[in-house]
């Protein structure tokens, strides 16, 4: 289903991908303070530094100068979100989050993928090739669900 509007994007904290990746952080940060999570200080801070990493790297993408600088922080920014999903089964594997969770997490870290994924094939096929920070009359990718 394609999202018929024009938007003008002047700031990275309007991108929906930013806004996801900045839910699945807190999300995540939840749930590694609980007990078991708190005490293994490599695999909390590995996730830790996962969650961040997608949220900075769209928004110093969409600082860049163009969009081809933004779109390798996009695919940085994915990069990262696939970090997520691997150490979620590394914390399902040692019993720190049950099943439901992990589904829950991964489905929302897929989803995020695929948005990333249509936003980054948005700006390869775009003809705007300036400023990320001034895009103007910009489609949202098509949404997966």
């Amino acid at each position: 289903m394609l999202i018929n509007f024009m938007a003008t994007i002047t700031k990275f904290e309007d991108l929906e991908i930013w806004k996801m990746a900045r839910e699945q952080s807190k999300e995540i940060f939840l749930l590694t303070n609980t007990i078991d999570f708190k005490r293994d200080f490599d695999l909390k801070n590995q996730i830790k530094d996962s969650k961040g990493s997608v949220m900075d790297n769209i928004a110093e993408g969409f600082e860049r100068f163009s969009n081809k600088e933004f779109c390798q922080f996009l695919i940085i920014a994915k990069g990262s979100n696939s970090e997520v999903r691997s150490q979620l089964y590394r914390a399902f594997d040692k019993k720190y989050i049950d099943h439901e969770i992990l589904n829950l997490r991964l489905d929302y870290s897929n989803f995020l993928a695929n948005r990333m994924k249509s936003f980054i094939d948005y700006l390869q096929s775009s003809n705007f090739k300036g400023k990320p920070k001034s895009l103007t009359n910009i489609q949202p990718p098509t949404s997966n669900k």
